[in-house]
């Protein structure tokens, strides 16, 4: 990668992410009582930075470089408040840290070879896991519990539908049409390691098993 096109990478995903940021900031200050709809704004917004990593083939040093910086940020938000729409959660996790090692896993794992599985389990974790949440929260109406956590069936059917739709369009340059099979048993397989983490475990377990899981079923 030219150093023009190093910069204007680094232009477009620092903007992104200040945008996220900032329209997180915006829906905690609007709605203060809702605290997850402005985390999720982060937590959707944030993964979508991997396509514009694989649109512009930003160097997987980069990436890790990058994903280690925003680990760096979210410990250290942890103990300061430096965004309220990432601290004040209002219940213990280390979600958002696990988010950014995720990311850097990926790229380490999938970066060179195979960026589709890096962006299949980051998409996955994006958009399954986050609207998942927000279905739960607004629309679970029949409630259970696991792992020390209360889930919702509407939750995780979305978390199964979202999750086995994202893996689809994520493995379409990679499989055949003959592998349709492969997006549903990785959405089904995300969303059991979505139910069974804890305290945002599932932030890490979430991309990095489903990416693994594709990359095994491709070989298959």
């Amino acid at each position: 990668m030219s150093t023009m096109s190093a910069l204007w990478a680094a232009l477009w995903v620092t903007s992104w992410l200040g945008l996220v940021l900032l329209a997180a900031e915006l829906v905690h200050y609007w709605f203060p009582d809702a605290k997850e709809w402005s985390r999720k704004v982060v937590h959707i917004g944030a993964g979508q930075v991997i396509l514009i990593a694989y649109v512009l083939r930003v160097p997987t040093s980069w990436g890790i470089i990058a994903a280690l910086i925003a680990a760096g940020l979210t410990l250290l938000s942890y103990r300061m408040p430096l965004l309220e729409s990432i601290s004040s959660v209002g219940r213990q996790s280390w979600g958002t840290f696990f988010y950014a090692v995720s990311i850097g896993s990926l790229m380490a794992l999938f970066w060179d070879k195979l960026p589709e599985l890096a962006v299949l389990g980051v998409l996955i974790m994006a958009w399954g896991d986050g609207l998942a949440a927000l279905v739960g929260i607004n629309f679970g109406h029949h409630p259970f519990s696991i792992a020390g956590a209360t889930k919702s069936w509407e939750g995780t059917i979305a978390m199964f539908l979202i999750s086995s739709l994202v893996a689809a369009l994520s493995l379409a340059p990679l499989a055949p049409l003959g592998l349709w099979w492969v997006a549903p048993v990785v959405g089904l397989s995300a969303t059991v390691l979505e139910l069974v983490a804890w305290r945002g475990l599932d932030n890490l377990t979430v991309p990095i098993g489903s990416a693994l899981i594709a990359y095994a079923l491709l070989l298959v």
